[in-house]
């Protein structure tokens, strides 16, 4: 029973095209932080760890807020913050997996005149 929830979970978010997509691009987005952050250097400092938050929005803000709800100490621990990009990238991917879905499973009736 937990397993074939675990598995339609998995297929929700990893097995259509469009969460595919938005992985990718979270994983390229991902990358060139890396680089950015390793390999290039700069005078002041980079904005390109801004653009993963981008990427994680909406979704990350309500980490944010349930964090500060804590305290700024919780907001501030590296951990929370990769532990609320991990999460909120995966919840959107599954969002757009069931969006798929029902999009995909909805019944195609014809015109509305000929109901």
């Amino acid at each position: 029973m937990i397993s074939e929830r675990l598995t339609g979970l998995a297929r929700l978010t990893f097995g259509n095209r469009a969460s595919q997509v938005y992985l990718g691009v979270v994983a390229a987005v991902a990358v060139f932080v890396a680089i950015d952050t390793l390999l290039v250097r700069h005078d002041d400092a980079s904005f390109a760890g801004v653009w993963l938050f981008f990427v994680a929005a909406p979704t990350v803000f309500g980490f944010f807020v349930g964090g500060g709800l804590f305290s700024e100490s919780v907001l501030d621990s590296g951990p929370f913050l990769g532990t609320a990009l991990v999460l909120s990238v995966l919840i959107q991917a599954a969002a757009l997996g069931a969006f798929v879905r029902l999009l995909r499973d909805r019944p195609s009736g014809g015109h509305p005149r000929e109901a």
